[in-house]
């Protein structure tokens, strides 16, 4: 036994040699209060929570183009760039490029009106041009880094300095999920560069808050979530050990009165038992009809791919998972980019207007915010012989359903798309406006971690409620 056990102490030795760990215990009972209160339904940290103000939508598909679709090329319509393509850019380029480029190069594509708002959509996309009434297209978009990694980061983060929650990892805590069985965050095919994780990490939020990857680096025809099957152990025997890990786990948090990471951690630990029931059923795309399978491409080599993805999407959303991203890349094309856009818009084309066209006419489409757009554009001005770079200072994003007005489109750039010039949204402001429509107070939404509140926009975003229907 220690000499400090043995020893003789006066009343006075104790308290002065003791008195540093009291300031300790202080501490951790104060971080203790605050982490419970961060932590809203504290004991089931992925039940509903109502929005802070009625919402426009209850969930989120994000369709997201890794890589950094040309918006010059697709939903930014230009004439005065077909007018002057070869010549130089009549004004100054930014200081900071990515690369150099030389002259403006119109685009290889006709642009072409669609549905009775006469919406302009380039023919890379005839299948989502027909849909051009439920459009809500946002052409004046900007960011703050020319880098995928970082790009990629701020887009999914609100950050492209540091380690912060994504944007579906800040709904699910703000609202919970619709299906206890199922995760309330799920990404689909994710790119596992550029930030990999980072871009559906919950970082300091509880970790039931992290996205769930299906697939990613794998054909996505054999892309399933990991580990949903113990080879070996029934499901009787996983229920008892779940239930003795959950019976120390809980003595635990008995004793320490409150751990919200653990509470966290156990309810992921449920989550993960419960998924057994419920992923494989939605998963399986063979109980859908054929005219469905036709209707988003999976008849067709060429689409079946993020056919499936998008097919997918609808199966989670409308099965109560908060927030779904749907990954389709790359579409980077500094050379050949007319075979390649061209490519990977055929890919991706029939899918997309399949999707909204399928949650249209199952009365879901009100209630899903679908989200389509890259981490950048890409520039009106020619790389190379056949190439555009990257170009964070203006590019489109559109949204569709959700409580967004249809055939609508805000936002300008300059006459050659370059530059932001007015109705400007910068990439807080997208965040923001999304959590807007999902009803959650991007200003409210907030997690206290080492010693600060932190929120997806961090001290700036403004909602863009001029596209709210």
């Amino acid at each position: 036994m220690s000499a400090f056990f043995t020893s003789p102490r006066s009343r006075r030795q104790l308290l002065r040699e003791c008195s540093g760990g009291f300031g300790s215990l202080a501490l951790l009972g104060l971080l203790s209060s605050l982490e419970s209160k961060a932590t809203p339904g504290l004991g089931r940290p992925l039940a509903v929570r109502p929005p802070l103000f009625p919402a426009r939508a209850k969930r989120v598909i994000f369709l997201f183009m890794h890589g950094g679709p040309s918006h010059v090329d697709t939903f930014d319509y230009k004439p005065l760039l077909i007018r002057d393509s070869g010549k130089p850019l009549p004004f100054d380029k930014p200081r900071i490029q990515f690369a150099k480029t030389s002259n403006l190069r119109k685009s290889p594509w006709e642009f072409r009106p669609y549905g009775q708002s006469g919406t302009m959509v380039s023919d890379l996309f005839p299948s989502v041009g027909a849909c051009a009434d439920d459009l809500c297209l946002l052409r004046s978009v900007h960011g703050t880094n020319e880098a995928h990694g970082g790009a990629l980061l701020k887009l999914h983060t609100g950050s492209d300095t540091a380690v912060r929650p994504s944007l579906g990892s800040w709904v699910s805590y703000g609202l919970g999920s619709e299906n206890q069985n199922l995760p309330s965050f799920l990404t689909i095919n994710p790119t596992l560069g550029h930030g990999g994780v980072g871009n559906w990490s919950s970082a300091f939020l509880p970790a039931v808050n992290q996205g769930t990857p299906i697939g990613g680096g794998m054909p996505v025809a054999q892309a399933s979530i990991k580990y949903l099957h113990h080879p070996e152990t029934d499901q009787r025997i996983q229920r008892a050990q779940l239930d003795l890990l959950g019976e120390i786990n809980r003595d635990h948090l008995d004793r320490v009165g409150g751990d919200a990471a653990m509470e966290a951690r156990i309810e992921s630990f449920e989550l993960a038992f419960r998924m057994q029931r419920e992923a494989p059923e939605a998963m399986d795309l063979g109980k859908e009809t054929e005219a469905t399978r036709k209707l988003y491409g999976l008849d067709n080599p060429g689409t079946a791919s993020f056919a499936r993805q998008c097919l997918l999407a609808r199966r989670f959303s409308e099965r109560g998972v908060r927030f779904v991203q749907v990954t389709h890349g790359y579409w980077d094309q500094h050379e050949d980019l007319t075979k390649d856009h061209g490519r990977l818009a055929a890919e991706v084309d029939r899918p997309i207007a399949g999707l909204l066209r399928d949650l249209k006419s199952r009365g879901l489409l009100d209630e899903t915010l679908v989200i389509w757009g890259g981490e950048f554009g890409r520039t009106p001005t020619l790389q190379g012989k056949d190439g555009r770079d990257h170009h964070p200072h203006a590019f489109t994003q559109w949204m569709a359903g959700g409580g967004v007005k249809g055939g609508f489109s805000y936002g300008v750039t300059d006459d050659y798309g370059f530059y932001c010039v007015d109705q400007k949204v910068h990439v807080h402001d997208l965040h923001a406006t999304i959590l807007g429509l999902m009803g959650l107070d991007h200003e409210a939404l907030t997690y206290r971690y080492a010693g600060r509140d932190f929120r997806l926009t961090d001290v700036s975003g403004r909602i863009v409620r001029e596209i709210f229907a």
